[in-house]
């Protein structure tokens, strides 16, 4: 076993130890549960940590917090991965105050990425598509690093001002048209890679929430109003005001925070809800505020089938139940079947592709343990004997996937391992 983060391989052997019978899943969590570790983390001189997504050489902020999730309940225990998660946590607030409107970033000041797409560019960036999901994962790691370590620590100055340029965009967003500098376009590109209107993308109307360019998939919004993006902002703006009361001692900072959270609520509960003729009152993916909406969903996280582990709602709230009987409907114009699976994919990939991401967190929402377990076999069932999750897979033929290397995914697999099988965390 190896001496540094002993606890992690502890956790392997723990859960090979629960799975005497099911010894390929045992094989598919060891290799899952190690790969953000082993293959995409850099600890840098400075103290920080430099986490790529996979087979692409940047940091994005979304995909760096959710890889190291599931190790973040041990760094109360272990060194190591306590030096691992303040550090990540120092490089997203470095990264924060580069540019809150980037997504994902260079390990140095080295010019890679995409320097020729029409923006406020930097060296600094990989990309600036600004997705409000990008805002709220830094915070929400914060919030379980605090919860799992009681280290606080980590509230300097640094991330006081990265916490401030969050508020800055959140709030200047709400009113995109005629605040926001931002804009971005892309040439010789697919339509979802740049956004129309000279890079201001499609009009919106004010309705309490937080504009967003790009979904989560990187892919741009139709509608500019990301509906769960906007309740990822709700649950992180709580936290947000609880840290800057408690730690940062800004009351300031803790009033303009509860206070945009309770708008960006409203303006979900007054145009994020639709009445679907099928399955009554349910949230759209987005809308635009002038009676536009957009109904389906996608497997990237922040999605609306994944509401319940935002914590923005919870798995037995009515309206969620309803859009969560959409979303895993044919109505869903992203959900696909196959031989081998059903479940939600993106226009992101291959059209009737599955992602993975979504068959796990369809798993962590449910309160069926029937239903998780079906979807553990089809997990299993379409590693294409690799013993990883991809990005997407043909469900008729797994053979076929995306990305190889997608560390998010083997990630968020391993949490919904440890939450169904150790005892000591379910």
């Amino acid at each position: 076993m190896s001496t540094q983060y002993a606890s992690i391989y502890t956790q392997i052997e723990r859960i090979e130890s629960l799975l005497p019978d099911n010894p390929t899943l045992a094989q598919i969590f060891r290799q899952c549960f190690v790969n953000t570790l082993e293959t995409t983390i850099e600890l840098l001189d400075d103290g920080s940590a430099f986490v790529i997504t996979g087979d692409i050489p940047a940091m994005w902020l979304r995909d760096s917090t959710a890889q190291v999730r599931p190790y973040v309940r041990f760094a109360a225990e272990d060194a190591d991965v306590q030096r691992l998660i303040r550090g990540l946590i120092q490089r997203q607030a470095f990264y924060i105050n580069i540019d809150p409107y980037a997504n994902a970033f260079n390990k140095t000041s080295n010019g890679e990425g995409h320097q020729d797409d029409r923006t406020d560019n930097s060296p600094w960036l990989w990309e600036r598509k600004y997705e409000l999901d990008s805002l709220c994962y830094p915070v929400q790691l914060c919030h379980t690093y605090l919860q799992m370590t009681g280290d606080a620590t980590i509230f300097d100055n640094t991330l006081h001002a990265a916490f401030s340029r969050i508020l800055d965009v959140i709030e200047r967003e709400q009113r995109h048209d005629t605040l926001s500098s931002y804009y971005f376009e892309r040439t010789n590109c697919p339509p979802s890679d740049t956004l129309p209107n000279g890079g201001k993308g499609a009009p919106t109307n004010w309705t309490g929430m937080s504009w967003s360019g790009f979904r989560p998939s990187d892919d741009s919004c139709q509608y500019g109003y990301l509906v769960p993006a906007n309740m990822f902002a709700v649950v992180i703006l709580g936290y947000l005001a609880t840290f800057a009361a408690d730690h940062f001692h800004d009351s300031n900072m803790a009033a303009r925070a509860l206070r945009l959270r309770g708008e960006i609520d409203a303006g979900i509960q007054a145009y994020g809800l639709v009445d679907h003729p099928r399955f009554g009152r349910i949230y759209a993916y987005e809308v635009d505020g002038f009676g536009g909406s957009n109904l389906m969903d996608d497997a990237n996280v922040p999605s609306l089938l994944a509401i319940p582990e935002l914590g923005y709602r919870t798995a037995d709230d009515p309206i969620y139940k309803a859009t969560r009987a959409f979303v895993l409907s044919n109505e869903n114009p992203y959900h696909y079947s196959g031989k081998f699976a059903k479940g939600i994919g993106s226009p992101h990939t291959p059209n009737g592709y599955i992602w993975p991401i979504s068959l796990v967190m369809q798993a962590l929402t449910s309160t069926d343990r029937t239903e998780q377990e079906a979807l553990l076999q089809m997990l299993m069932n379409t590693t294409a004997g690799t013993n990883y999750m991809h990005e997407s897979f043909d469900p008729d033929d797994p053979a076929q996937f995306s990305r190889s290397w997608f560390a998010w995914a083997n990630s968020l697999f391993s949490e919904l391992i440890i939450r169904m099988f150790d005892p000591k965390v379910s």
